[in-house]
């Protein structure tokens, strides 16, 4: 039997998904119910990626939604979910953060969206179903802002 290399290995494996923190809370209810009579909550969406390795080439990726919906600064609903996996990443080094960063938030994300809908859809709410989120364009924004803040401190 021969000795199997990187080579022979697919580049990305999903080991494990899991919840790792779920939180959903409605303040004002029941109150807030009557008052939303006709009116539309905004509804900003807060993303974070946070990525620890493990061991070797196995890192956890934890994807952070935290949705603070409001209605005329009165709070409505708040959710936070931290919805991580484990990623085994058979690629060279060089590539390990673009994968991490980019691939792995996208393969957690279809899941964490539907947790968030049905936790909204629980609490009383219409689903919330979060657009897709463009993660390529996310690390390419967070790499620039890096950039910006190491030369302005140069």
């Amino acid at each position: 039997m021969t000795e199997s290399t990187t080579a022979d290995l697919p580049p990305l494996i999903v080991n494990g998904q899991y919840i790792k923190d779920l939180s959903f809370e409605v303040p004002g209810a029941p109150a807030i119910f009557g008052e939303m009579q006709n009116q539309s909550p905004d509804i900003p969406i807060h993303v974070d990626i946070d990525v620890s390795p493990l061991r070797d080439n196995l890192f956890e990726v934890v994807l952070h939604l935290k949705v603070e919906a409001s209605l005329a600064d009165k709070p409505v609903f708040i959710a936070e979910l931290a919805y991580g996996g484990v990623f085994t990443v058979n690629l060279p080094p060089e590539h390990h953060q673009a994968v991490l960063l980019v691939e792995c938030p996208r393969l957690l994300f279809p899941f964490a969206r539907t947790i968030i809908a049905d936790a909204t859809r629980d609490g009383g709410f219409p689903p919330l179903m979060i657009q897709p989120i463009d993660f390529a364009q996310l690390y390419r924004s967070r790499a620039e802002a890096m950039q910006q803040d190491a030369a302005g401190t140069a």
